[in-house]
């Protein structure tokens, strides 16, 4: 229904100045995809205050409603001819339109749609140069509706498609995109239910509170039930715009009208201070690594260190509620670095929490990623005794054109309901391991044996015969051509 559409707003993209890459794709299609929303959203509210004879109060001021300045119609519902176009549509939106909404985060109330708003146009801005292009994708994205869970349904696949497109592009678009599939079986091993709350401190694109939200919906059995689901079952965090934005966008168009995620650096929050109000019964989480923070950020938690993703995973065993389960991302190294945060950590995890499964990853799971990653599958309240590990291997190499898909995770789920012992899996009983160096790095002691590499003797003499065997047929030839 809508694909079409979308194509012609990514021609239109192309040629734009402004927009040289997929992320800027993405971030101009979901601040105008917001606004697109709000119309319609303005309209379902206004439409429902008639049949109940509410006063109905507008969230926007007119001028800034999509109807009058993104596609004004007149009497037959066609774009007016005095609509901004060039160079004066750019000047309205640079100068009036992004002004305004940002302004609603110093005066909306904090927690509110309209805070909402305000946060999500301090982070974006816009990036088209040509007022002509920003009108062809104005005139396309006013096709779209939001009206039926069909349109939401085709419009968030067609979304989820620009959102990969991001990540495949690499640099920092792959932060923001964590592979479906791997995000799927992670949500199969815990298993939320509804009525469980469900936290993601570094949600990026949303894609783990999504997936949550596709694999809980049809348990619905009540409207009470799916206002629950919508309204206080998943929340999140982000500290990036862009990220941010389309985080919303995303959860928008799975059906979610005002998504629990606010902006903000999830480790600002000192660990020491949660209280059993802040924490939660899932943990979906694909925190980022690599990076470094303040010191007055480090100060915040119990274990000193510079590596955000170590932060990350003190900040979730601690936003657990005791019994509650956390699948979190992290790179292989965290299972065997030596130094003394790394060691910390791990007996951390392991005293507080049954680290019963690691899911190890195969290169380039993660496109652009320079690292191996392993999920860590655990359960808080009680200490691990032993660990079952599985080595996913796909049997062929991943790539952009190749990616992980959920035929390759089947094994793992299956495997991993009754931690069945295989080739690729096996157990580590923590009693085995060294308590110096705490290392539960993934050696796999049921890999069938490699054939023994032969001598180079052996080799040579084999490439000898064959030689001769070469010489004599060539002989043989020559004598027929004779």
């Amino acid at each position: 229904m809508f694909e079409q559409t979308f194509k012609n707003i990514d021609d239109v993209l192309r040629k734009e100045a402004g927009c040289a890459t997929e992320l800027d794709y993405a971030e101009q299609i979901s601040w105008i995809l917001f606004l697109k929303y709000l119309d319609d959203l303005e309209g379902d509210r206004q439409s429902k205050a008639l049949l109940t004879g509410e006063k109905y109060e507008p969230l926007l001021d007119e001028p800034y409603r999509w109807k009058s300045w993104a596609y004004p119609r007149d009497e037959k519902g066609e774009l007016i001819k005095t609509a901004a176009v060039g160079d004066d549509l750019i000047a309205f939106v640079n100068g009036e339109l992004f002004p305004y909404f940002r302004g609603f985060k110093d005066y909306a109330e904090p927690g509110t749609f309209g805070a909402k708003i305000g946060e999500i146009f301090s982070g974006v801005s816009n990036k088209f140069q040509s007022g002509y292009n920003l009108r062809e994708v104005l005139e396309s994205i006013d096709k779209l509706r939001f009206q039926t869970q069909q349109e939401k349904h085709e419009l968030s696949d067609l979304y989820e498609t620009r959102i990969n497109n991001m990540g495949n592009a690499g640099r920092n678009g792959g932060e923001y995109y964590t592979p479906r599939p791997l995000i799927r079986a992670m949500i199969q091993v815990i298993k939320p239910q509804l009525g469980e709350t469900i936290y993601d401190g570094a949600c990026g694109s949303a894609g783990f509170l999504c997936e949550a939200y596709e694999f809980l919906r049809p348990l619905v059995k009540s409207a009470a039930e799916l206002e629950r689901l919508q309204t206080q079952t998943l929340y999140g965090q982000e500290k990036k715009g862009l990220a941010y934005i389309i985080g919303v966008m995303n959860l928008i168009l799975h059906g979610i009208e005002a998504p629990n995620i606010i902006q903000t650096n999830t480790l600002t929050e000192n660990i020491q201070g949660f209280q059993e109000k802040d924490r939660h019964d899932v943990i979906l989480a694909n925190p980022p690594f690599g990076g470094k923070e303040r010191e007055e950020i480090k100060q915040n938690f119990t274990i000193a260190t510079g590596e955000t993703a170590f932060l990350f995973l003190q900040h979730f065993i601690k936003s657990l509620k005791v019994g509650g389960r956390g699948a979190i991302v992290i790179k292989n190294t965290f299972l065997s670095n030596a130094d003394n945060a790394s060691r910390a950590l791990r007996q951390e995890l392991t005293s507080s929490c049954n680290l019963h499964t690691v899911l190890d990853c195969p290169a380039k799971t993660f496109l652009g990623a320079g690292v191996k990653t392993v999920v860590l599958f655990f359960e808080k309240g009680t200490p691990t005794e032993k660990i079952w590990f599985y080595q996913l291997d796909p049997g062929r190499s991943l790539g952009k054109t190749n990616p992980l898909n959920d035929d390759d995770l089947k094994e793992f789920v299956e495997f991993q309901s009754t931690f069945k012992e295989s080739e690729r899996s096996w157990f580590l009983d923590l009693k085995d391991v060294d308590l110096e160096t705490f290392d539960l790095s993934v050696k796999n002691p049921n890999a069938p044996e490699e054939e023994p590499l032969r001598e180079p003797e052996e080799i040579l003499a084999e490439i000898a015969e064959l030689d001769q065997e070469s010489a004599e047929i060539l002989a043989a030839i020559g004598e027929m051509l004779a």
